[in-house]
């Protein structure tokens, strides 16, 4: 069984990510250590510049808060992990699944469109690079 795992959440698809947390419980041991992960988009430095002073640790704020309601509303025990970033997502999801040393990555898959066979997914790319196991979710 898996101890320490990470679900990158999608907060536009809360529905999704609260049946990703669920899972991530059902199949994991008791005592698992569960990470909630949102990856906010990276702002360039030219846009950054017309954004009023604190909007992105606003954002940082306001994702984490909505993390710690999903947690609770999905039944994650009290000791899990909320944490956000800033960047690519599936880059982000890679780095924090090997500093963590997860052995297992929840993640939710869309059914592809044809950008997704043009750029590939974030759900693909975390499968063809993760150096642990991925569970995905359709």
């Amino acid at each position: 069984m898996y101890t320490n795992v990470l679900v990158p959440v999608d907060l536009e698809h809360k529905d999704q990510a609260r049946t990703m947390i669920r899972t991530a419980l059902d199949i994991a041991d008791d005592n698992i250590k569960l990470t909630l992960l949102f990856v906010l988009p990276e702002i360039p430095a030219v846009v950054g510049l017309y954004l009023p002073d604190g909007s992105t640790g606003k954002a940082r704020v306001d994702a984490e808060e909505q993390l710690q309601e999903l947690a609770k509303a999905s039944g994650a025990p009290k000791a899990t992990n909320i944490v956000t970033a800033f960047g690519r997502p599936h880059h982000k999801i890679l780095e924090r699944a090997e500093s963590d040393g997860t052995d297992l990555i929840v993640i939710a898959s869309h059914h592809p469109g044809i950008a997704d066979y043009l750029l590939g997914s974030v759900a693909a790319s975390v499968v063809r690079h993760a150096k642990c196991s991925v569970h995905v979710i359709r």
